[in-house]
Order: C-alpha cells, then structure tokens, then sequence
C-alpha cells in the first residue's frame, strides 16, 4: 500500500528499466556530419548555399543603394553579377527541380529578403528598371539625359527598338529569344534619357513578363500582338523625347 501511495517524480523515470551497454548507440562528436554521400549531392547542396547567398547579399545590396552607401556604377555591376550568377546556376536542371521556385526556396529556408526577391523579380538592377537623375550616388555611368546623350548613344537606342521589333515580326516569341533583347533596349534608352515617355513602363512591364517564363516557353499570339503594339508605342514615346 505505501509503495502504490509513493509520489512520483515530476519527471517519471522508468524504474524497471536496465541500461544495456550493448545496444547504446556510440557518436562521436569530434566526427563531422556529412549532408551528402555522392558527389552529385555534394555540387547539389553547394549550389542551393551559393543561391541562398546570393539572395541574402542581393538583400543588403539594395538596402546599400537605397541608402545611397554605394555609388551608381558599383551597384549596378554588383547587382548584374549577382542576378547573372543567379540565373547561371539555376540552369542546372536538377538545381532547378530541387529549388522549385523563389517563393518555395524562401519558405524551406526561412527567408524574406523582400528588396532581393523584388529585384531577381525584374531581373535588372535599379539603375537600369528605374532610372533617377536626382539620385545622389557617383557614378560614371549615370543615364544621361538627352541634352547630353551623344548621336552613337542615340543611335544604338533607335537600332535596339528596331532589332525587337524585327524580332517580333520574324515570329522569334520564345523568353530566350525576346529577354535579351528587351534588356537591350531598356539599357540603351536610359543612356539617352531619364523622362518617364509613354509607355516606358510597359518596357519594365514585359520584361518582368519575360523573366518569369522558361528559358524555351513562347508568348502566345494575342500576346505578340500586344507586345507589338506596347513597344511601337515605346518606340514612338521615345523619339518623341529627342525632339
């Protein structure tokens, strides 16, 4: 009857229970833990590392540039190596497969990085998506306006909107055929200009578009046709702004 009364412990311990020195499990602590057995799973698990890096520096970067901590030109070619080494390592199929997506990545790895995420969104840097000549970062390569743009300058531009376009009519709709060229464009107008000309937004526009296909995806036709539409309307903004 007393031992039925006894009170037990706030932690209950197993009274019956024998250590058996046979069955108890040896670790060693100086023995380092290995996260992959192959080589493919070694190169797999490095180049997840090297992408979620790449966010968490792309993070600090565009709190840099905003709190203008870093010149024009640093950031924009820190920013472009960043986004290209971004995009080179996630054309590793079986990367991509295990990365799945941005908001995924995020999620399994208890990130936000907001300015990183809005970034690899546009995929270009600040300088080029959102040009400012009020900006107070140095530089040597702040877009011009078109005072000061030089007829090469000018005439790159013109040549830029005339090559998408051509590119359009010749039917060419796939991401890896209409990105790089639109990243042309908007590149070479923002060395002529900083005013807001209609339509320059929907440059911005398809290009965030763009960026979020695959690599062989292609617009469909309703969609040519108003890309089509929206960049002849750029165009024209454009030269409206040389006059």
């Amino acid at each position: 009857m007393a031992a039925s009364l006894r009170q037990l412990p706030y932690a209950p311990t197993p009274y019956s229970y024998l250590p058996n020195p046979t069955l108890t499990a040896k670790v060693n602590l100086d023995e380092e833990v290995k996260l992959s057995t192959t080589a493919a799973e070694r190169d797999l698990f490095d180049s997840l590392a090297e992408i979620y890096s790449i966010i968490i520096t792309l993070d600090g970067l565009e709190k840099a540039y905003i709190k203008d901590s870093i010149p024009e030109n640093e950031y924009t070619e820190l920013c472009n190596r960043l986004l290209n080494q971004y995009k080179s390592i996630l054309k590793d199929e079986t990367v991509s497969r295990e990365f799945v997506d941005l908001e995924t990545f995020k999620s399994k790895w208890d990130i936000e990085c907001p300015r990183a995420t809005e970034r690899l969104r546009v995929n270009l840097p600040a300088t080029i998506a959102e040009p400012s000549a009020t900006h107070t970062g140095t530089s040597n390569n702040v877009p011009q306006s078109k005072s000061s743009a030089t007829g090469s300058q000018i005439l790159l531009a013109t040549e830029n909107f005339i090559t998408f376009l051509d590119a359009l009519r010749l039917n060419m709709l796939s991401k890896d055929s209409l990105h790089p060229l639109l990243s042309e464009v908007i590149q070479s107008v923002n060395q002529v200009t900083t005013i807001d000309f209609e339509n320059r937004g929907k440059i911005i526009s398809w290009l965030i578009r763009l960026n979020g296909m695959k690599a062989t995806e292609e617009l469909g036709e309703e969609e040519a046709r108003q890309l089509t539409f929206d960049m002849e309307g750029a165009y024209a903004g454009f030269k409206a702004t040389l006059n």
